[in-house]
């Protein structure tokens, strides 16, 4: 179950937005596994290549992309207010991880590592 359109969409405020978080997930090299978690937790999720997926939920989209068979890359958008709440899900799904947030200069203003 790591496809479901059953979970909100992104607010149209942040589907404007410039992509401001990256991330990764470095024990964690099936990005259909962390598809599937999101889903779980309430998150839609569709495929966006041959092992990639698009997440989503109404303050959130991004894209988990496996790296070298050894972890997962996150990219997408995010609205700054809420980068706590995403970290506390990838800590209830017991994921290690690195997240940054970057302003619309591409500026570094927030790192959380888990």
């Amino acid at each position: 179950m790591d496809l479901s359109d059953d979970g909100p969409a992104l607010d149209d405020i942040w589907a404007q937005s410039d992509n401001n978080l990256c991330g990764l997930l470095p024990d964690s090299r099936n990005a259909s596994h962390i598809a599937e978690r999101f889903v779980r937790a309430g998150w839609r999720s569709r495929s966006s290549s041959w092992e990639g997926y698009e997440i989503e939920t109404s303050w959130c989209r991004i894209e988990a992309d496996p790296i070298d068979n050894s972890a997962t890359l996150l990219n997408g958008v995010i609205d700054p207010d809420r980068l706590d709440d995403l970290a506390a899900l990838l800590t209830r799904f017991g994921l290690r991880f690195h997240l940054e947030l970057y302003d619309d200069e591409r500026d570094l203003i927030r790192e959380i590592k888990g």
